[in-house]
């Protein structure tokens, strides 16, 4: 059976069964992901069929980042999926469950499950992609938006001269954790790729305090230079 027909099998099964409100988290969420997996699993040995599945049901629990026991949802989406495959999949492989669970438990950044497999690291490295550039800057504000946060500190949008917190101040969490991301990729071309969208990010954050300051046509130089991943343009 071809990948193509897995994945429209998974979409059709999510479209019928898959009950959420979190439109940064629905069914084009997971096909980007794997989109993303593709580009990253290239000329590499991993299974696609695992990597697909995976990229698939990863968010199949998903837990509000407010949750409590938010840093359990991707435990509770490998217990899920497992489930899922074995019932409602039945001519699933059996002898790859173990490789997709594992890479579904990993993909979380909140659980801090460190990706054994190859499988495991694309799609870790697939799904926070989708943290950065245009998509996760759309993301994080709508994120914040349903959570009901503010989304900067007009006096001091970087935080200079205050603790950063991101559960105040929605751009805070640009420093607190997206323009990190680069650095806990798992794979080289998740690397190049969340180096190029992180930059994204800067660029937006050195636009926003350009306008903040008064000047809506140029950017904040100053920003790029202090915060781009990729120093050498600057």
């Amino acid at each position: 059976m071809s990948l193509t027909h897995w994945q429209h099998r998974y979409e059709s099964w999510l479209q019928l069964n898959w009950l959420h409100d979190d439109k940064a988290h629905d069914i084009a969420h997971l096909r980007r992901v794997w989109m993303s997996a593709a580009r990253i699993m290239q000329n590499t040995n991993a299974d696609p069929l695992v990597v697909l599945t995976a990229c698939y049901f990863h968010d199949v629990v998903n837990l509000p980042k407010n949750h409590p026991e938010r840093h359990l949802a991707s435990t509770y989406a490998a217990e899920e999926t497992r489930r899922i495959l074995q019932q409602d999949f039945p001519d699933f492989p059996s002898a790859l469950l173990d490789s997709v669970a594992h890479a579904v438990q990993a993909h979380s950044f909140s659980a801090r499950i460190t990706p054994k497999t190859l499988e495991a690291k694309i799609v870790q490295d697939a799904d926070r992609l989708e943290s950065l550039g245009a998509i996760g800057l759309a993301r994080v504000f709508y994120t914040a938006g349903a959570l009901g946060r503010p989304l900067f500190d007009s006096d001091d949008p970087l935080g200079k001269d205050r603790e950063l917190d991101d559960v105040k101040w929605t751009l805070d969490h640009f420093q607190k954790k997206l323009l990190s991301l680069p650095q806990t990729m798992q794979t080289e071309t998740g690397r190049l790729l969340a180096e190029h969208n992180a930059d994204f990010l800067v660029r937006y954050m050195a636009k926003l305090c350009a306008e903040l300051q008064g000047n809506l046509t140029d950017i904040d130089e100053s920003v790029l230079r202090d915060f781009s991943p990729i120093p050498a343009q600057y």
